[in-house]
């Protein structure tokens, strides 16, 4: 499909981003997975190149350019080579507009050339053991005591949280207020009471670092408050559609990227004297699996747009993330079987992109979620 999204400087963007992946992150990945954390000194590399913090301000030492279209390009190129384990989108798809939007200016001073540079790298840490997707029921309490907040509880499936350097906690500042009682707690690394614990052993991306954190009487500078007190559960809303776009972009293009290697497949794969592609079962399957890619993209780009308007709703993103990320996973599962039994092997790019795909009708709400937040929009009852 002919995209018209991009200008000519988001392409030649492109093409310097795949450069650095091939030279800093293919040769590399495999270790990665093995090791299930990536060295910090492609995040380093990265920083020097201007593919993190591209929304920060110059003054701060970042690119000083507010468009998502970087954003996306970054979250494409990234899973078409399969490295799910550089943790790039979440740093600028999700934690970069909590920093650049509430900070003041001390903490922009503190933070932001470090998260430019690669020198700090972040983390968002929202979910508990017992609280999945109800955000509203997170246990983790902060009282304020002096200068500081004493902050204690414990947050699980935290990307990047081996290697963070910076957490933005969310925590209950005024547990009598319910959803007016959270607040948002930047956790420094060796904050003394702040733990990680295992790396989890994921059934994909294993690249990339996801942990348990613990918090026992972490005091925590009152200058550490993001935002207002109080306001941290409407920061959330705010933000949460541009990380569910974000998982959406990195869907479409997952998508293109199998469809792409299992039509490569088939032509080259015979079976009774003839390509599987010549069958007609299989010029159906990727019949449908093509015009499935192509509705999703018209969809991402779309919402890209949107966004970069400012006018991308609460329910559109949710309409993206729960669409797109459930083709992926039914596009990847039927790519797999026409791979047949090779499909199942390990060393096969379509049995890795099976295995990372997993988890993203999961991560950023679930798909029932998402259901529930567009339902509600309905102004059904």
């Amino acid at each position: 499909m002919d995209r018209t999204l991009f200008e000519p400087e988001h392409d030649l963007f492109r093409e310097s981003y795949r450069k650095f992946l091939e030279q800093h992150v293919a040769p590399n990945h495999a270790k990665w997975e093995e090791d299930n954390i990536v060295d910090r000194g492609v995040w380093l590399e990265a920083g020097k190149q201007g593919f993190l913090g591209m929304a920060v301000p110059e003054e701060f030492g970042g690119g000083g350019v507010k468009d998502f279209r970087y954003n996306a390009i970054i979250g494409e190129e990234t899973t078409r080579g399969g490295y799910s384990g550089i943790g790039f989108t979440l740093h600028n798809d999700v934690i970069a507009p909590y920093l650049l939007n509430l900070s003041n200016d001390e903490q922009k001073q503190r933070w932001l050339p470090g998260f430019a540079s690669g020198e700090l790298i972040t983390a968002i840490a929202m979910t508990e053991p017992g609280t999945g997707s109800d955000l509203q029921g997170i246990k983790t309490k902060a009282v304020r005591d002096g200068d500081d907040w004493v902050l204690n509880g414990s947050k699980t499936f935290i990307t990047n949280g081996i290697n963070a350097d910076l957490v933005i906690v969310v925590a209950q500042t005024d547990p009598d207020k319910g959803a007016q009682g959270f607040s948002l707690l930047v956790v420094e690394r060796d904050m003394p009471g702040f733990e990680r614990g295992r790396n989890l052993d994921k059934i994909g991306m294993k690249a990339q670092d996801t942990a348990e954190l613990s918090f026992a009487d972490v005091r925590v500078p009152a200058a550490n408050l993001l935002g207002e007190e109080g306001m941290g559960f409407i920061y959330l809303m705010q933000n949460l559609p541009q990380e569910r776009l974000s998982i959406a972009v990195v869907a479409a293009a997952a998508m293109e990227s199998c469809l792409d290697m299992t039509c490569q497949y088939v032509r080259d794969r015979k079976a009774f004297g003839k390509p599987i592609g010549a069958q007609q079962n299989t010029r159906f399957v990727l019949a449908e699996l093509a015009t499935e890619t192509t509705v999703v993209r018209i969809m991402v780009d779309k919402f890209i747009e949107q966004l970069n308007a400012e006018k991308l709703s609460v329910q559109e993103a949710a309409m993206a993330k729960w669409f797109s990320t459930e083709a992926q996973v039914r596009l990847i599962d039927r790519c797999l079987q026409l791979h047949g039994g090779y499909g199942y092997m390990k060393e096969y790019p379509i049995a890795k992109a099976y295995m990372d795909s997993r988890v993203q009708t999961i991560y950023g709400g679930t798909t029932e979620i998402m259901k529930e937040i567009i339902g509600r929009g309905l102004n059904l009852t």
